[in-house]
């Protein structure tokens, strides 16, 4: 995988969102794999297509992708509309997400990194406030990306301080999370939260240190009045799909392969 842009695409372009655009999705179309089915190079979609940059040929895996200058893609990525991005993410062919980090003195990938669908949720899409009057698209309202509330598992990443992860680690973290597909919109939500929530306990873990994050639970669940037994129901959840082990009455280990 070659980690510099061919900057030779970009001449005749003055705009350096038009030169951003030109280089990074030439770059992912001749060297991006598609994660689902190993498929090389992943397409570049009609023109038009709303939330939508990339797709497998082989597979039909959608992709779209995101583009910064910097090391990393960091917690909050601004986005276009707010309304289509809502629309596309609620969608049954939702897309996953690339976010790719570059450094603009060489041109050089530093991250690539893959949110698979099963893990965008609207509550990760802020709302922006409306351009005013006297922009060009006055009442335009766009959108920011909230990266931080994707557990880790959730970050697959594809090159990290321009080294590149090996195709068959990226695959089996890409395997190990599409059970959250089958899942409906509102259990997915608390899954994701207990997911997270497991980031910040051991490797072996009981009941009474996740119970100890319930007030956090009920913050992000207000509606729902018994956060413990939705605790428990997760967490069971989670056992039968591999990811955490039942070792004792109330006792519990993370899955080496979660």
């Amino acid at each position: 995988m070659n980690l510099y842009f061919d900057t030779r695409l970009a001449e005749g372009y003055k705009s350096a969102s038009q030169i951003t655009r030109v280089l990074t999705e030439n770059w992912m179309g001749a060297q991006v794999y598609c994660p689902n089915c190993g498929c090389k190079p992943i397409q570049k979609a009609a023109n038009n297509c709303p939330v939508q940059d990339f797709l497998c040929a082989r597979c039909d895996e959608q992709f779209e992708l995101k583009s910064k200058n910097g090391k990393t893609a960091g917690k909050m990525i601004n986005d276009g509309a707010y309304q289509t991005m809502i629309e596309r993410i609620q969608a049954d062919d939702n897309p996953n997400f690339f976010f790719l980090s570059y450094r603009k003195v060489d041109y050089s990938v530093q991250q690539l990194m893959l949110v698979p669908k099963h893990f965008m949720t609207v509550d990760m899409i802020i709302r922006r406030k409306p351009l005013p009057p006297t922009a060009k698209r006055a009442g335009w309202i766009g959108c920011t990306i909230d990266l931080s509330k994707v557990p880790e598992s959730g970050k697959i990443l594809l090159i990290q301080q321009q080294q590149i992860v090996a195709p068959e680690t990226v695959r089996a973290q890409w395997q190990a999370t599409l059970f959250l597909r089958q899942q409906q919109s509102s259990r997915k939500g608390w899954l994701l939260a207990i997911i997270k929530c497991l980031e910040q306990l051991p490797e072996t873990f009981n009941l009474k240190q996740i119970y100890a994050l319930e007030a956090k639970l009920a913050l992000q669940f207000p509606k729902n009045k018994y956060i413990k037994d939705k605790i428990r129901q997760q967490l069971q959840i989670l056992r039968d799909q591999g990811v955490i082990e039942f070792s004792a009455r109330g006792q519990y280990r993370k899955s080496k392969s979660s």
